[in-house]
């Protein structure tokens, strides 16, 4: 009806698109003109049960009740609550359905965008009072709403739960740090009559304290304070040339990036049906970042070919090495990279002879490194289709290094793998490889591409035009490095590790091939000398020997804690003949020579377990070490003494550094030569704490 009143509610419209608008007002007809009609799913269900907004709706006031009862609040109650359980029921529906879709918090992309709807989502209830992780248990809520439309959300329950709630403990920590800095700033500009953050406290918080800019910039707009952003970018700019200047120090090449400036056309790369090329052309030469003419014998250098068969570092996979030659020269290449212009960079030295811009030259790759790390690449498209198969569809790869020793695997999980999870995944593998599945690789148009499944990195910048890797219907991905044609050639597969690099993201590292055969003879030559170790002529055997030495020597410490419980009590009986009384409180201190720090606890730990009112220190020097041990009964704690405020002091006279519980507490001993001087003066230290009678 065209008004602002609230009278009417549009539950359906229709757009007819006829015409582009250039911003300026100019306005081109559209050679396809169409018309657009939907009916807003969240709108009907407004209307159909008579409610006022979505936060009303049914399936909506569900999740926010959970969150009411968390908080001990009532929708309706107060504005300013009911702002935040708005938006805490309307984030967590959202993250809940996009970790359902695989997304992982992270600080880039979609991740980025999870992990401030989840942080947003925390700090709204905070406002409201929760001041624990709660979130994930609203998950349960929001899939039980849910769950009729999209089951997998339910298949999916454990592990969307798992990620809220790590990533709440994750941010609980960084927000109490973060808030008490910035409610302290934001206190003292009101004192100062100051309405702006300046960019350096916005950035110290997020540089050193992981407190997100747009946080700080909500949390001070809500008390009508900005935020100098422009200072903060200049900041955060200001970083990252010094990151980038370090990272141009370190590498102290002429190969660090930017350093190199040619007017060639880019490299043409003959490498994924070539591991040789014979009529190669020297188009540049390089040497401490300079172009130069030469590279003589004996000189690092860095050469840029007009074609190569050696594969530039990328996309994980390391660059090949091999050898430039001429009849009467050599440069041996260690690796090769690549600039962002298409020039291929191959780095090494001249070993004989020298090279010329201009020479035409013959350049072969080490095919067997490049054979090796082929195996790897591949056996990572199968890792992947693998984990996903064992964990879940929610699994991607983060990141990868693939060399011609072994296989890295980085992938978005959040829970460390179990053993049998391990080894089904591996299994997995290894059953494709021996199924001697082709492996394909083509180039298609990316739409094409796509309608065939094929996985690519979130973030990653795709021309019209991709290379696509398949392994029969099993894996079909993105990917511009080099692979074997057939799973058959990888020969074996084997995991080395599966560990944790970073929140929510997991790392595997296998080997393939020639890989798997050398693992096997180092547990040979591992397991023989062992049984050489235990003086056995073979490895036959050698678990029940290994078992019987484990036993033995468990044995042999039940038999050593027995004797220090002799020694303890032995010497126990002594110390107190030269007991003290210091307001109503026996004190007693010895010098145990000799004595083990084992032993020292146990005879503390007898002290403090004593019904009459004692405080002990004992003392054990061994070589330059020595340590002192004070003990406190229940009856001389009562009368005020500490033993770790007690052996801090009587360390300190000896330059000694300890402390520790109110009944029993160690310390180290710095001057050992000083050890009598404190222990004689225990007594006075002693009496400041205790009350008198």
């Amino acid at each position: 009806v065209g008004c602002d009143c609230d009278r009417y509610v549009e539950v359906w419209n229709l757009v007819f698109s006829q015409f582009d608008s250039d911003g300026n007002g100019h306005y081109t007809e559209m050679e396809h003109k169409n018309i657009d009609t939907g009916m807003g799913l969240e709108r009907l269900a407004c209307v159909m049960q008579g409610v006022d907004n979505l936060f009303e709706v049914d399936t909506v006031q569900n999740i926010m009740k959970h969150v009411c009862r968390i908080a001990g609040v009532t929708y309706n109650a107060d504005e300013k609550t009911d702002v935040a359980l708005r938006v805490i029921t309307d984030h967590i529906r959202s993250t809940t359905f996009m970790i359902g879709d695989g997304v992982m918090p992270s600080n880039a992309g979609r991740g980025y965008v999870l992990r401030r709807l989840l942080r947003r989502a925390a700090r709204y209830g905070r406002l409201i009072g929760i001041k624990k992780p709660f979130l994930y248990e609203v998950v349960e809520t929001v899939i039980h709403e849910n769950a009729s439309a999209y089951p997998e959300l339910e298949e999916k329950k454990a592990y969307i739960r798992k990620i809220v709630e790590e990533e709440e403990k994750t941010f609980a920590k960084t927000v109490d740090k973060g808030f008490d800095m910035l409610s302290g700033i934001l206190t003292q500009l009101k004192a100062e009559g100051k309405d702006t953050v300046s960019g350096e406290d916005a950035f110290k918080l997020s540089d050193t304290y992981g407190f997100p800019i747009d946080l700080t910039e909500e949390i001070a707009a809500e008390q009508g304070v900005s935020v100098d952003r422009e200072r903060f970018a200049a900041l955060v700019e200001e970083q990252r040339n010094r990151a980038r200047e370090d990272y141009h120090n370190k590498a102290g090449s002429s190969w660090a990036e930017g350093g190199l400036q040619m007017d060639a056309p880019a490299t043409v790369f003959t490498g994924y049906s070539h591991t040789a090329e014979e009529d190669a052309k020297v188009v540049a030469i390089f040497r401490d970042g300079e172009s130069v003419d030469t590279a003589a014998e004996g000189e690092p250098a860095v050469v840029v070919l007009d074609k190569t068969p050696f594969y530039a570092e990328s996309g994980g996979q390391i660059g090949d090495s091999g050898f430039v030659t001429t009849p009467d020269s050599t440069f041996t290449v260690e690796t090769t990279s690549k600039t962002e212009n298409g020039h291929y960079l191959h780095l090494g030295a001249m070993t004989e002879g020298a090279l010329h811009v201009g020479d035409t030259v013959s350049a072969k790759i080490d095919a067997d490194k490049r054979s090796r790390t082929m195996r790897n690449h591949t056996a990572a498209h199968l890792l992947q289709a693998a984990l996903r198969s064992v964990l879940g569809d929610h699994v991607h790869q983060a990141g990868q290094l693939v060399t011609d020793s072994r296989c890295r695997f980085d992938f978005s999980h959040f829970a460390a793998m179990t053993h049998e999870e391990i080894k089904q995944a591996e299994a997995l593998v290894n059953e494709k490889i021996l199924e001697a599945i082709p492996v394909v690789t083509q180039e298609l148009p990316i739409a094409e591409a796509r309608k065939l499944g094929a996985m690519a990195l979130f973030g990653e910048k795709y021309g019209d035009v991709v290379r696509v890797v398949t392994v029969g219907d099993y894996s079909v991905e993105f990917c511009g490095g080099t692979h074997v044609d057939n799973t058959a050639k990888l020969g074996l597969f084997r995991i080395l590790s599966e560990s944790s690099v970073a929140s929510g993201v997991r790392r595997i590292e296998a080997v393939t091939g020639t890989g798997v055969l050398e693992l096997l003879d180092s547990y040979e030559q591992t397991m023989a000398s062992a049984a050489k170790a235990m003086k056995l002529s073979n490895t036959t055997g050698l678990a029940e020997h290994c078992a019987a030495l484990v036993a033995d020597n468990k044995e042999k410490d039940r038999q050593i804690e027995s004797l220090n419980q002799k020694i303890s009590d032995a010497q126990m009986a002594a110390i107190f003949d030269n007991a003290k009384a210091v307001n109503g409180v026996k004190v007693v201190s010895a010098m145990l020579n000799g004595t083990t720090p084992q032993v020292l606890r146990k005879m503390g730990d007898t002290i403090k377990d004593m019904k009459e009112p004692v405080v002990a220190v004992l003392a054990s020097v061994n070589g330059e070490k020595g340590n002192l041990v004070c003990a406190c009964s229940a009856a001389a704690r009562d009368k005020g003494a500490h033993a770790g405020k007690i052996v801090q002091r009587v360390a300190a006279v000896t330059g000694g550094k300890g402390g520790g519980k109110p009944d029993s507490a160690m310390a180290g001993i710095g001057k050992t030569y000083m050890v009598d001087e404190a222990l004689l003066a225990l007594d006075g230290i002693a009496a400041e704490f205790l009350k008198e009678d």
